[in-house]
C-alpha cells in the first residue's frame, strides 16, 4: 500500500481501538471492528520474542482475512533490532506498522523502550528512520507528549522531525510518561504537533464517550481518536462515536439483552480461540462493564468471576436473562421479530 492511498484511509476522522496488552487479540478487534472501530491495532510485540521465535509473540502478529485494517505494534530498545523486527512482522502484511514509543510501565521505559524513548527525542527519530528506511509498510509512531516533567514537552519538535524521518501518522497520548493514566489528558498538545505537520495526526487519552470524540477532532483538526480502555468495558463506543462523527446522531445505549448477548459472544469466542478454562478466564476483565446497569449485576458478576467452564457462564448468562423484566424482552422481541 503507498503512502498515499494510507494516508487518504487514515484521514476519514477513523475511531482506532489501540495497542491494549492482553485485550487487543484477534477476537477483541472482530468485536470492535463489528462495532464501528475504523482501524485496530494488536498487541504490542516485544521485538525480542518476535525474533526469537517466542510463540506468543508470533501469535500477536498472525492476521486472520478479516484483519485488513488491522496494524501491528512492536516495541523493543535496541534500533537494529527494532528494524529487524519490523521486516519480520512486516510479512504478516498488516494496515501499517506502529513503533511504541508511549508505554509508561517502568519494566518497559525503564529498559529504554517505549516511553523510554523520550528520554532521548534524537535517539528516537534516528531509530524511527531506520525502521521506515526497512520496510515497505507505511510505519507510524505512537507516543506521549514527554517524558516529564510538564515543564519539558518535546512533542512538537519531535513530530516535525518524525515526518521528516518517513513516519506516515503519529498517534500522540496527551499525557506525560511519569503520569501514567493519571490526571487528565491535555488535548492542546496533539493541537500543537498538527500545526507544524502535514501528517494524520491521531488523539489519544481521556476518549470515553462519542462526545469526546466528536470534541477532541474539532478542538485539534486532528483526524482520529484512538480509543483504549474505554474499550475494554464498553465497545459500543465504536458505534456511538462513528454515529456522531458520520450523521452527528446520538445512539441509544446497549439494552440489557444486548449486553448479555455481548457477553456470551466473548465468552464462547474466547474459548474456541484459546480453550478452556483460558479462554473464559481471559474474558473476565471485561465482564463488568458489559454487565453494567442491568438488574443484579454485582451478583451476577461476582458468579461469572469464579467460573471456568464455559457452559456453566452461559447458563447465568440464560438465568440472567429470563430474570430481565418482561416488558425489556418483550420489547427487544418485537424490535427483532
Amino acid at each position: 500500500m503507498n503512502a498515499a492511498l494510507f494516508q487518504e484511509l487514515i484521514r476519514k476522522k477513523p475511531v482506532i481501538l489501540a495497542p491494549l496488552e492482553d485485550v487487543s487479540d484477534l477476537v477483541f478487534r472482530r468485536l470492535c471492528r463489528k462495532y464501528g472501530a475504523t482501524i485496530t491495532v494488536t498487541e504490542f510485540v516485544n521485538v525480542e520474542g518476535l525474533l526469537r521465535g517466542c510463540r506468543n509473540a508470533k501469535r500477536k502478529i498472525a492476521l486472520a482475512e478479516d484483519d485488513q485494517l488491522t496494524a501491528i505494534q512492536i516495541y523493543g530498545s535496541d534500533p537494529t533490532r527494532l528494524a529487524e523486527a519490523a521486516r519480520f512482522a512486516e510479512s504478516a502484511q498488516p494496515f501499517y506498522l506502529d513503533i511504541n514509543c508511549g508505554c509508561w510501565v517502568p519494566k518497559i521505559a525503564g529498559r529504554g523502550a517505549g516511553a523510554g524513548w523520550l528520554r532521548d527525542p534524537l535517539a528516537m527519530v534516528a531509530m524511527a528512520k531506520m525502521v521506515v528506511e526497512s520496510v515497505s509498510v507505511p510505519v507510524t509512531v505512537k507516543t506521549r507528549i514527554g517524558y516529564g516533567p510538564e515543564s519539558d514537552m518535546p512533542i512538537v519538535d519531535l513530530a516535525r522531525r518524525l515526518e521528516d524521518a518517513g513516519i506516515q501518522a503519529l498517534t500522540i497520548h496527551c499525557r506525560t510518561a511519569q503520569m501514567g493514566h493519571s490526571g487528565a489528558a491535555d488535548w492542546s498538545w496533539a493541537l500543537r504537533a498538527k500545526e507544524v505537520v502535514k501528517i494524520p495526526v491521531i488523539v489519544n487519552g481521556d476518549v470515553k464517550v462519542a462526545e469526546d470524540a466528536k470534541r477532541a477532532i474539532e478542538m485539534t483538526g486532528c483526524e482520529g481518536v484512538m480509543v483504549g480502555r474505554r474499550a475494554i468495558e464498553h465497545p459500543w463506543i465504536f458505534r456511538e462515536a462513528r454515529a456522531l462523527l458520520d450523521r452527528n446522531e446520538a445512539v441509544a445505549p446497549p439494552s440489557h439483552l444486548e449486553r448479555i448477548a455481548l457477553c456470551r459472544e466473548h465468552l464462547v469466542a474466547n474459548a474456541e480461540a484459546r480453550g478452556e478454562p483460558y479462554g473464559v478466564r481471559v474474558t473476565r476483565r471485561h465482564l463488568a462493564g458489559y454487565l453494567k446497569g442491568l438488574p443484579g449485576a454485582a451478583i451476577l458478576r461476582q458468579r461469572l468471576l469464579v467460573e471456568d467452564s464455559l457452559s456453566t457462564c452461559l447458563t447465568i448468562l440464560d438465568e440472567a436473562e429470563t430474570r430481565l423484566p418482561h416488558a425489556v424482552v418483550a420489547n427487544a422481541a418485537a424490535l427483532t421479530g
